[in-house]
């Protein structure tokens, strides 16, 4: 087993293995009200969140700035999310203003649950699931009466899946996810990155539209499915082409820790982004992802902290066109 407490990931990433994902608290939405108060603040369409699918999602401000990505699944009549814990007060504070309309509709914190992140499909077969029901991201089934969930590959064509935990174990179940093929949350947080999959922190919750989270480009936002707070502000980003920046993937030089969201990045001596999510790999370097201008993205690029290291552009595992038209016309 690896040792949790361990500042770095690993290189290469198990390719069979299983951690806990982060300091996520998972969140039941309960009650009459549960698809309307969800459809009025997420972007979400909650007619496409059922059994068998589990979308991610975005709630925003009035002014079209992200402050809570997550996943949206279905659990019998109810609705489970997640968030960062770190997030959680403000993220509910946020959410219980518009809750209050809808009564008979509750949103609580469940103590016995967890996200377990699963490198590989081996892992998530002999768990006695059928992957092959799980092609797509997004996809999910039951197992007993928690959720496996097919999750974005990395860049490098590692398959993920989530397991959402919703009380004890089966013992079948239990016995897989042994110790002997446990790895760390920082192993889990490396996957994220290397599947270009954004989260929020305290740095950067509130600061960005979700479309430059590339939150469209990993089925998180339905252009069409009506109002929701923040909703004229995405549409007219996304219907208008306004777009002028959004999330890359680079690697730095050998780096003593992970440089912390919100540092800048710079071209010259001109701030064009900065850090949402990084980690620390084994050998010294580290993998981040930033919110980049598009008009900067083939300009030489460093951290403001480390004006002589550059930063080396990493490829996503999907595509995005708004980049690529922005490199065509910088042509």
């Amino acid at each position: 087993m690896t040792d949790s407490a361990t500042p770095h990931a690993s290189q290469p990433l198990p390719a069979s293995a299983w951690t806990v994902a982060g300091n996520q608290k998972v969140i039941r939405i309960a009650g009459a009200g549960t698809d309307k108060f969800l459809q009025g603040q997420f972007s979400q369409n909650l007619a496409d969140v059922t059994a068998t699918f589990s979308p991610r999602a975005a709630a925003s401000t009035p002014k079209g700035r992200a402050y809570c990505l997550t996943r949206l699944v279905r659990d019998g009549d109810d609705v489970l999310m997640t968030v960062p814990e770190a997030l959680l007060d403000d993220i509910t504070a946020q959410l219980r203003k518009y809750l209050m309309l809808f009564r008979g509709t509750s949103m609580a914190v469940l103590d016995d649950a967890r996200v377990i992140g699963i490198l590989g499909e081996d892992l998530a077969e002999r768990l006695g699931a059928d992957v092959s029901a799980l092609s797509d991201a997004g996809a999910s089934i039951m197992l007993d009466q928690h959720h496996l969930i097919r999750t974005e590959s990395t860049a490098e064509g590692q398959p993920r899946y989530e397991l959402w935990q919703i009380g004890e174990l089966p013992h079948a179940v239990a016995q897989v996810l042994s110790a002997d093929c446990q790895t760390t949350p920082t192993d889990w947080l490396a996957a994220e990155i290397a599947a270009g999959i954004a989260s929020l922190t305290p740095e950067t919750t509130g600061a960005y539209v979700p479309q430059m989270l590339n939150w469209q480009h990993v089925g998180g936002i339905h252009f069409r499915k009506g109002c929701y707070t923040g909703q004229e502000v995405i549409a007219r980003m996304h219907f208008l082409g306004q777009l002028k920046k959004s999330l890359f993937r680079y690697a730095t030089g050998k780096v003593t820790t992970a440089p912390d969201p919100g540092t800048a990045i710079v071209s010259g001596d001109k701030p064009v982004g900065e850090i949402v999510n990084s980690v620390r790999l084994a050998d010294g370097t580290s993998q981040c992802l930033a919110v980049v201008r598009h008009t900067a993205a083939n300009s030489a690029l460093h951290l403001q902290s480390s004006p002589e290291e550059p930063l080396h552009r990493l490829a996503l595992p999907y595509a995005v066109p708004e980049q690529d038209s922005a490199a065509d016309s910088d042509t």
